[in-house]
């Protein structure tokens, strides 16, 4: 840790960002409902952006490399994201900023519709790539296959499958890659890759979790709610955030995942994807 409590580490997020509406309701509509919800509001979030807060709030800062249309809802993303810590650098694209559409229900469940192409940043847009020789880890989220080349500049990549057609087509082997357990279809697409992560990080929801790899094996339990659980969504990009931030200080993996649960049980206990995440900024 540096002496002001945050974690001593330079980070980075090479990844997407959509803008959102957030509606809080007690359950999901029926077919035919009408719904007059009393929680409303609206702004940028999805893996890459939730990642690069959470990462600010541990580290002090974190670069975010991306791609934001040039409309008025691509400005205010990148306007938001800089008052949160995060310098944005984005390639530009043409039409509209995607949108999200997020159903926040009571039992804390999310549920998603997302509008428009998915946005990001690829290794040929005029970014400053050369600003990860000094990072010590990455999050990818989201990128061509060179983007995913360029990022190797970095001491430590970790990855999620949404970014899977960079990880199937750009030769590289991510340091770690973290998938739920609960989701077939990312273990069929784990066996497939070549070359393969070196370390895998297999989320378990309430049960931990396991990884296996260059770094050696080993399990984790779910860390105690320090809160009541308002809603999940960012909980597991706050997570995945957490492991790089602390393998990008140095920690070994068992430690690195503790940083990732602290960072997931307390972004739970807030509304939306930045009110609970875990801030060392004072």
């Amino acid at each position: 840790m540096a002496p002001d409590g945050l974690v001593d580490a330079r980070v980075a997020v090479v990844g997407h960002v959509e803008w959102v509406d957030f509606v809080v309701v007690p359950r999901l509509p029926r077919s035919g409902d009408i719904l007059h919800v009393h929680e409303f509001w609206d702004e940028a979030a999805g893996g890459g952006a939730v990642a690069a807060v959470q990462m600010a709030k541990l580290t002090g800062g974190a670069l975010f490399l991306t791609a934001l249309a040039g409309d008025r809802l691509g400005k205010c993303t990148s306007e938001q994201l800089a008052r949160q810590g995060v310098t944005v650098q984005a390639g530009a694209r043409a039409g509209i900023q995607r949108r999200g559409f997020v159903y926040l229900t009571d039992d804390g469940k999310r549920t998603i519709t997302v509008l428009g192409d998915r946005l990001v940043p690829h290794g040929s847009d005029p970014l400053p790539w050369e600003a990860l020789d000094d990072v010590g880890g990455v999050y990818f989220t989201g990128g061509d296959a060179a983007a995913l080349q360029a990022a190797r500049r970095a001491d430590v990549i970790v990855a999620t499958p949404r970014a899977e057609d960079a990880l199937r087509e750009s030769g590289i082997a991510v340091d770690v890659l973290v998938h739920s357990g609960k989701d077939a279809g990312e273990k069929l697409f784990l066996a497939e890759l070549d070359p393969a992560p070196k370390t895998i990080v297999t989320t378990l929801g309430a049960k931990g979790g396991r990884w296996d790899g260059d770094a050696g094996s080993g399990s984790w339990e779910p860390l105690p709610l320090p809160r009541p659980i308002v809603d999940e969504y960012g909980a597991g990009d706050s997570f995945a955030a957490g492991i790089t931030t602390g393998l990008a200080a140095g920690l070994p993996i068992a430690d690195a995942i503790h940083v990732g649960s602290r960072c997931g049980v307390a972004n739970l206990t807030g509304r939306g994807p930045y009110a609970g995440q875990l801030d060392l900024r004072g």
